[in-house]
């Protein structure tokens, strides 16, 4: 393993526990890294914020999209403390990042009550068993949005 992943790392792990004993939140820190330099850094601010997607993982990537001046992270790695749960997974995906490390696993998380397990349950479930009722509604009106984007010429696709 290369030494420079490490450094990030341990970088990401810092911010957790800093994070954690500031009053931010939960033990989850994250750095975003381009060219072998950090260019955002993030930490869980869940609590502190009452924002539920302050996760440390989503916090960093919109600052290193901010900065950046785009809405992928070409050419950029993310440290992340804990595996991203599904949230931070699904915002990972969206940023194209070129790689991922990782310290602790979700087992790790679900150790110290930081399960996410229920939600890649109610992912895999059908959406007429998921436990917060989904109601489709207007799916019409609603499609006709998507079809003037389809037909949109000056739109910048992602």
């Amino acid at each position: 393993m290369d030494n420079t992943h490490l450094i990030f790392m341990q970088r990401a792990i810092e911010l957790a526990r800093e994070g954690m004993h500031n009053g931010h939140g939960g033990p989850f820190g994250c750095v975003v890294v381009k060219d072998n330099e950090i260019i955002a850094e993030g930490w869980n601010r869940v609590t502190s914020t009452n924002d539920p997607t302050a996760h440390a993982e989503v916090t960093a990537i919109r600052l290193a999209c901010d900065k950046l001046g785009s809405f992928q992270l070409d050419g950029c790695v993310i440290y992340t403390s804990c595996e991203p749960c599904p949230m931070c997974l699904g915002a990972i995906y969206w940023a194209r990042p070129e790689q991922v490390f990782y310290g602790c696993d979700r087992q790790d998380a679900a150790n110290i009550a930081f399960d996410d397990q229920f939600i890649y349950d109610e992912i895999d479930a059908h959406i007429d068993d998921r436990q917060i009722p989904f109601t489709q509604i207007n799916q019409a009106e609603a499609v006709a949005v998507f079809k003037e984007w389809h037909q949109k010429t000056d739109k910048t696709e992602y």
